[in-house]
């Protein structure tokens, strides 16, 4: 795996937030977000195929990798937001790609949304959010209960402490577990890369598990989509053959872009940049124009 050729950290809200830059400082910007319990170093496959063309900028999300926790555990995707907006600022990045994973995708549709002009090309890898169907099934249950379940989740996730393993051995050993299907050196560096060490020499995982929950005080899901119409750029809508999301182009989610092409990936799941590396950055090189 190539790693960055530079690292660096900037500040928002108060964190101090870290980041990584591959290929020539004076080539087109491009900027990758990752996805939850995801951190920057994920992309480096990806980076490196890019970095021949763009300047590649990817930050580690708050609460993750090697950005600060927030103190309250509360992670509202528009902090996100906010963060990519304070980073591109303070890179003084007027005009660039996007290209986001899952929270990351939903985060890039956001900023886009609010922000057409300032984006070249948008890549959203399975970044739409729930399902038509599922957001049906999760407004139909009362709104007391709704709000009881995220009490009942956000103690749950309060009490959390990030899980403790012996050493990158055993830590590997669940990666392998959970995506027996990745080759062992792509299990090595996502394992690597994504641990921190503890005092006592133990390792956990480079993220806080507050953040796992969704908070009731978000945008709305019709505000989310006003957001998708507002998009110019051209949008590539990617998702896994495999994964448990639902196609936008089926389910009529994909209409409400101006100017968006679904794909889908064989033989992938959620991961899909991981599962079908070379078919995933063929496709990507082809709507780009690399």
């Amino acid at each position: 795996m190539t790693a960055p050729d530079r690292l660096n950290t900037f500040s928002s809200q108060r964190l101090t937030l870290s980041y990584a830059e591959w290929g020539k400082a004076t080539a087109p910007p491009l900027v990758l977000v990752h996805g939850g319990r995801d951190q920057k170093r994920s992309w480096d496959r990806v980076a490196a195929r890019l970095a021949k063309t763009y300047r590649v900028i990817a930050f580690d999300l708050r609460g993750h990798g090697q950005s600060d926790w927030v103190t309250d555990g509360d992670y509202g995707v528009m902090d996100h937001v906010y963060d990519l907006t304070s980073l591109v600022d303070v890179l003084e990045l007027e005009r660039f790609t996007l290209l986001g994973h899952s929270l990351g995708g939903n985060i890039t549709l956001r900023f886009t949304g609010l922000f057409p002009d300032r984006i070249e090309k948008l890549i959203a890898i399975e970044g739409l959010g729930p399902s038509p169907k599922m957001l049906v099934e999760r407004q139909s249950q009362p709104l007391t209960e709704r709000l009881n379940n995220w009490i009942e989740q956000r103690r749950s996730l309060s009490d959390r402490g990030p899980r403790v393993m012996s050493d990158l051995a055993e830590a590997k050993g669940r990666m392998k577990a959970a995506f027996a299907h990745l080759p062992d050196d792509l299990i090595h560096h996502l394992t690597e890369t994504g641990l921190k060490t503890n005092s006592d020499g133990t390792v956990s995982w480079a993220y806080d598990p507050a953040g796992m929950g969704r908070s009731p005080a978000d945008i709305s899901h019709d505000d989310f989509v006003e957001l998708w119409t507002k998009i110019t750029c051209p949008t590539w809508l990617v998702y896994g053959a495999n994964s448990w999301a639902s196609n936008p182009a089926e389910d009529g989610r994909a209409r409400h872009f101006q100017n968006a092409t679904v794909t889908l990936i064989k033989d992938a799941g959620h991961w899909l940049h991981h599962d079908q590396f070379d078919d995933f950055m063929d496709q990507l090189d082809s709507f780009l124009g690399s």
